[in-house]
């Protein structure tokens, strides 16, 4: 197995710029950067696909009482991670940032509150909710995992002439 590059930082800091490449990378589902980063990047990145790929499935369905506005309680079906999923979503969530939901310019506080009022991590929502299943379908139609992301090269960065890549989500 190739050693991780080292890209002149120390590990600490290396780690917190592939955390924080790694979840822009998922986010926005592009990203420039120089060619060593963006590989990566990448390994990290189709890592965290494959993990949730093969566990967003494993849900489980739990009967909780519930007290209601009236004060009575209320038995009331609800989905939960089951334990695969649940250790998949906090190994997750040790590799990338909590990135949080934006305001559009056009919608009001109430509507964006309505919207991300059960959202705590909207980053790990994503993952499993349209990345894993978007790459699971992807998968079972062209009989191959992996291949999540592409690389395209641009050439080299004024000032200091860094090969420049774009790695994107395919």
């Amino acid at each position: 197995m190739a050693k991780p590059a080292k890209l002149g930082k120390p590990t600490d800091q290396r780690m917190a710029i592939m955390r924080n490449q790694v979840s822009t990378l998922l986010w926005n589902g592009r990203l420039e950067t120089t060619v060593a980063k963006a590989k990566s990047v990448r390994a990290i990145a189709e890592k965290i696909i494959t993990m949730a790929m093969n566990t967003y499935t494993d849900t489980v369905k739990v009967e909780k009482e519930v007290v209601n506005a009236k004060g009575v309680k209320v038995k009331k079906n609800v989905m939960q991670d089951g334990p695969t999923k649940l250790a998949a979503r906090r190994r997750i969530m040790t590799k990338v940032y909590d990135l949080h939901e934006i305001k559009s310019a056009e919608e009001t506080k109430r509507s964006f509150e309505k919207r991300t009022k059960n959202i705590n991590h909207p980053l790990v929502e994503k993952i499993f909710n349209e990345l894993a299943p978007r790459y699971a379908k992807r998968a079972k139609e062209l009989g191959q995992g992996g291949g999540y992301t592409r690389i395209m090269k641009l050439g080299n960065r004024k000032g200091d002439d860094a090969p420049m890549a774009i790695i994107e989500l395919v």
